[in-house]
């Protein structure tokens, strides 16, 4: 028992590197295997004289070359024109026959984290025996051997450990570090990361041929060998991972692992395996792994990372383990792995840091649902406005018309009246006007409202909250259309996602000061896949502290530990997937419906209020221009809508009750007046009477009735993809067209 060390005999040959050369004796006879990093021809191959090639193959990009040498014959190999003598290492497999044994990986893990994964498998599933790949560079000195050695010798661990070292790298070129949080998988803000330069000394495994070499120089007459890393730990249960493996038909089995983490470690101590209480309540899928037992396995089995192949896991046997994520990829903050707002804790690991490491691990802080009325109270809404005077007194009618009781509206650089507009509307105490923060705060105008919106009592105080755009309409089809009828069609919900119908502009081209929701009934057709847009949503949410702030489409900063109390519906009423929770703000196939609440999106408006809304700008992507490709987006006329209808009386009962307000009714007309000088003004430029000619053609009219025949290369692209032929296709058939990212056609 103890540690012994062993190097993989590989080198760089210039003209291909060789990962290892292995001989074994059979019959009188050196069979020599030469593992090559790619997939080098085997004729480029010559093996001494009097040698017999027995066997080609490959794992993955890597190719594995097998030769019978004369006994006496020196490993002299031409290999691509040039005569190399090979030094070979001898197979060892005796050292491990009849054993269970590990193979793993160790990329950094201190010699405490090895000798503790070691010591809990001893007692847990029986251990061995472990060969595990020290992917450290030669000469490196990080006293790993040393340190492993003496924990050996001082905790007389019944186990034998051989090390193995390469003398060539094993990684992958092109990715940094493996413990950089850029190489997890669920890491956040990976667009946004500072990536050290790569290393294929310590940069996740690339050379997966390293199974093989592992298989026929130590492993191949072991009773079973588990394929799992130093940071992984198996589930106990009754029956050992390696018992498993050996009565399974065919000797293998899959293991799947799952990721977990800590909720914070301790100031100044060191990650523990103890501190890995959370697991994602999210996640899906996991980390797969095998469990073989060589003398029942086929022979021709392959050994590989994530799956042996040639051979078939029996269905019936599966085992689990945790992979410990902060002790594979070291950092301060655990956000940088996890979106924190995932995490929860797990029994089963918080028994295991109990009752097997004796840690008492940093808890999650306990939360409950913040206590609300149980009755419908205060619903608002959360706006951001510029330039939108002509619009504000409709949408403020039609939803006041409703059910929504109160009106939070942030503004900037307004020019036409709108802020003087809420600002009296606020003196009547009809909505509350704030100036927009944003260049104080740094941030987009939108993102700096809701951001200073979380800490208004109107919002607070309310018990329902959505954030709703002026061009917006909740459009609700159930009982009276109204909230009520609403929430009494869902009772038991406190997220309903409204999904977005695109409203075109159904080829009016003239600014009207007659209601938005009456002049406007072409739209997309309920199933519009594509633009991305389409099925944006905006969620009506009850304020009970299930998240921490606000957000455009969706209320953010989940607290995962009440993620059980969400009860999240869509626009039919039927359950979303705990997958949205945390970020997700777009219906789809399995998540958009209609058939009770949708929002009516009036993105366009007229041809002539379009120019009005390009020139102002947008409040959240600021630096896009809502030039033609926006609205060839936006402008769907396909199909039909008249639902809304049905609240045209309310909305214009409550439109005429403000209206009879002298001030309210000056303060709309001036508006008005604004809005039609700022449309004469630009269409007397050429850049705009220009765009107004192109917007009000012919070609974009016929474009606005064929979006569902397009891919999403074209809405990117823009209608200037789309050739003349394809125009003329008939809407109403059934066929598709979209271009590559080059704008290359497709049909």
């Amino acid at each position: 028992m103890g540690l012994i060390e062993r190097r993989l005999a590989g080198q760089d040959l210039g003209v291909a590197i060789l990962l290892d050369a292995v001989v074994h004796q059979d019959g009188g006879a050196q069979v020599v295997t030469l593992f090559f990093d790619r997939l080098i021809a085997a004729e480029e191959v010559i093996p001494p004289e009097g040698s017999v090639a027995e066997e080609a193959g490959a794992v993955g990009d890597a190719r594995i070359l097998r030769y019978r040498l004369p006994q006496d014959a020196h490993p002299r190999f031409t290999i691509c024109g040039e005569a190399f003598d090979l030094t070979c290492a001898p197979s060892e497999c005796g050292l491990f026959e009849g054993q269970n044994a590990f193979i793993a990986q160790r990329n950094g893990e201190s010699a405490e984290i090895v000798l503790q994964w070691l010591a809990y498998h001893i007692e847990t599933q029986g251990l061995e025996a472990a060969v595990v790949l020290d992917r450290a560079p030669p000469g490196a000195e990080d006293g790993f051997a040393a340190a492993l050695r003496e924990g050996l010798e001082s905790h007389a661990l019944p186990c034998q450990v051989v090390m193995v070292q390469s003398p060539v790298p094993l990684g992958k070129p092109d990715l940094p570090p493996e413990a950089h949080p850029f190489c997890v998988s669920e890491s956040p803000g990976k667009d946004r990361m500072k990536v050290p330069p790569s290393s294929p000394w310590n940069s996740p495994l690339g050379a997966f041929s390293v199974y093989e070499i592992m298989r026929i120089r130590f492993l191949a007459q072991a009773r079973a060998v588990a394929n799992i890393d130093v940071h992984d730990l198996m589930v106990e249960t009754d029956t050992s991972v390696f018992d498993a493996a050996a009565t399974a038909e065919g000797g293998l089995i899959t293991l799947f692992g799952r990721h977990c983490y800590p909720w914070r470690v301790r100031a100044g101590q060191k990650a523990h395996f103890g501190d890995h209480i959370c697991v994602q309540f999210d996640a899906t899928g996991g980390r797969q792994r095998w469990c073989i037992a060589p003398a029942k396995s086929a022979p021709d089995a392959v050994w590989r990372l994530v799956r042996v192949g040639n051979a078939r896991p029996d269905s019936t046997l599966t085992m689990g383990f945790y992979r410990h994520m902060l002790l594979r990829h070291p950092t301060r903050s655990i956000s940088k792995i996890v979106p924190k707002t995932s995490l929860i804790e797990h029994e089963p690991l918080l028994q295991l840091s109990a009752t097997t490491w004796g840690h008492k691990p940093v808890r999650m802080p306990e939360l409950a649902v913040t206590s609300k009325e149980t009755g419908r109270g205060r619903c608002a809404i959360v706006t951001t406005m510029k330039n939108e005077g002509p619009f504000i007194l409709e949408w403020l009618a039609y939803h006041r018309a409703i059910g929504f009781d109160d009106f939070l509206i942030y503004t900037n650089d307004c020019t036409d009246g709108t802020d003087t507009m809420l600002e009296m509307l606020q003196s009547k105490s009809l909505v509350q006007h704030r100036d927009n923060p944003f260049r104080q705060m740094d941030m987009r105008p939108q993102h700096a409202a809701l951001h200073s919106a979380d800490d208004e009592q109107i919002v607070k105080d309310a018990t329902w909250v959505a954030c709703i755009d002026v061009d917006e309409y909740v459009n609700i089809k159930c009982g009276d259309g109204t909230l009520d009828a609403l929430f009494a069609a869902v009772p038991d919900a406190n997220m309903i996602a409204m999904t977005w119908r695109l409203f075109g502009n159904g080829d009016l081209h003239g600014f009207e000061d007659r209601p938005i929701i009456e002049q406007f009934q072409r739209c997309a057709p309920e199933y519009a896949r594509k633009p991305h847009q389409a099925w944006g949503f905006k969620t009506l949410f009850r304020n009970i502290g299930l998240f921490r702030k606000l957000g455009v489409h969706r209320p953010k900063g989940l607290n995962p530990q009440l993620w059980e109390e969400i009860n999240w519906v869509n626009g039919s009423g039927a359950p979303m997937p705990r997958s949205m929770f945390r970020n997700g703000w777009r219906s789809t196939i399995n998540t958009y419906g209609y058939d009770l609440v949708q929002l009516n999106h009036y993105a366009v408006r007229s041809a002539e209020s379009f120019l009005v809304k390009r020139d102002r700008g947008r409040v959240n992507h600021v630096e896009r221009d809502q030039g033609l490709a926006y609205w060839f987006r936006m402008n769907n006329n396909y199909a039909e809508d008249h639902s809304i209808a049905r609240m045209v009386p309310a909305m214009r009962a409550e439109l005429d009750r403000l209206l009879s307000d002298p001030e309210i009714a000056a303060a709309h007309a001036h508006s008005v007046d604004r809005h039609r000088a700022k449309i004469a003004e630009l269409k007397a430029t050429p850049n705009y009477a220009a765009f107004y000619a192109e917007l009000t053609g012919a070609r974009l009219e016929k474009l606005s009735r064929l979006h569902r025949h397009f891919g999403a290369n074209v809405f990117l692209k823009g209608p200037s993809s789309i050739p003349d032929d394809v125009l003329e296709r008939d809407p109403d058939k059934d066929w598709f067209f979209t271009v590559d990212h080059d704008g290359e056609t497709q049909h």
